[in-house]
């Protein structure tokens, strides 16, 4: 008996080889990153994913491929960002506006030899779709957007189909923002629709209350204590927004709560959320002398009252919400 090995073919040998690092890339990060990391810091496979904060409403996805990153949103708030691989030279991803076609949690490549794309969502019927794939930090593959393993799984599980998918090619990111904290929201202006988001508020304005832009859905409101706004969504429209006061050295990071019923006095009462990278107060009632040092107008607070309710989040961050634009087909939350 000599001492070789069972027969194996060299191409087999190097397959093996250029696979098995190809495989731990494919993964990507198995947690997500903190909910309020620099997106763009994000190293190749890492994700976010915060569902929470936006626990209904319409989904959107926008995919930037000059920083390859993913941008999600439901109900016009970010829920979720990542690292992708796009297409390479010679087959660069298209861009444009696109709405899931179909969808295949164990999809092989029609065109690729079998090549696994586990939670495949198609964008067109010649080959490009969002699934996961080899992430190595730059343009790789045929046409589709590669996400990390345990980011595609969650959005294939979240989205619905006909979702809308927005691809980009800027210089810059859909989002720029004075801090870590990115809470701004883009959604795509539909054909024969008025844009998701409204005009910032002029210097004679304090408020401004467009409940009819969405008479229903899911309510969302933002606060940032840097621009002095809170800007309120439904159904992923922006129907309100309005200046506030906030003290001078106030600090509330990055948080997110749910609305959790009234008190005695008709006062909401709000409980927190769990964010990656906020855990530790999850569940428990939010300080009543954080939400009192905010001062809201009371004509826009009182119209704000009528609508919050069952499945209605809030969302307050330190960082501003600044706008810059990223395409014809958005409107994007514009800093005022």
């Amino acid at each position: 008996m000599t001492g070789r090995h069972p027969s194996i073919s060299r191409r087999t040998l190097v397959a093996a080889l250029l696979c098995t690092p190809a495989m731990a890339l494919a993964q990507g990060a198995k947690a997500p990153s903190p909910f309020d990391i620099d997106v763009l810091a994000l190293k190749p496979g890492e994700w976010i994913w915060d569902p929470a904060v936006a626990p209904a409403g319409p989904m959107l996805v926008v995919v930037n491929l000059a920083v390859q990153r993913a941008y999600i949103y439901r109900n016009g708030i970010r829920i979720g960002a990542s690292t992708i691989s796009s297409g390479k030279k010679g087959k660069r991803t298209p861009t444009g506006v696109f709405q899931i076609l179909q969808k295949n949690r164990d999809h092989k490549s029609n065109l690729y030899n079998d090549a696994p794309m586990p939670f495949m969502q198609r964008l067109t019927w010649d080959g490009i779709a969002m699934h996961a794939g080899n992430l190595p930090g730059y343009p790789a593959s045929h046409g589709c957007i590669r996400m990390p393993y345990a980011l595609a799984e969650q959005l294939f599980t979240a989205s619905p189909m006909g979702m809308t998918v927005v691809v980009l090619d800027e210089a810059v990111a859909p989002e720029t923002v004075s801090s870590s904290a990115v809470l701004a929201s883009l959604a795509p202006a539909a054909k024969g629709t008025t844009a998701a988001q409204a005009d910032p508020l002029t210097e004679a304005e304090v408020a401004r209350w467009s409940p009819e832009r969405a008479p229903e859905g899911p309510v969302t409101i933002v606060l940032t204590t840097a621009n002095k706004r809170i800007i309120v969504y439904r159904n992923g429209v922006e129907i309100g927004r309005s200046r506030v006061g906030v003290p001078d050295g106030f600090r509330i990071g990055t948080r997110a709560a749910q609305f959790a019923g009234r008190d005695a006095a008709g006062n909401a009462r709000w409980i927190y959320l769990a964010l990656s990278s906020y855990q530790a107060r999850t569940g428990q009632a939010v300080e009543q002398e954080a939400l009192d040092a905010i001062d809201i107008p009371p004509a826009f607070f009182a119209q704000l009252r009528g609508i919050v309710g069952e499945g209605t989040t809030l969302l307050a961050t330190d960082g501003g919400i600044l706008g810059g634009s990223t395409g014809k087909q958005l409107t994007v939350l514009t800093n005022d």
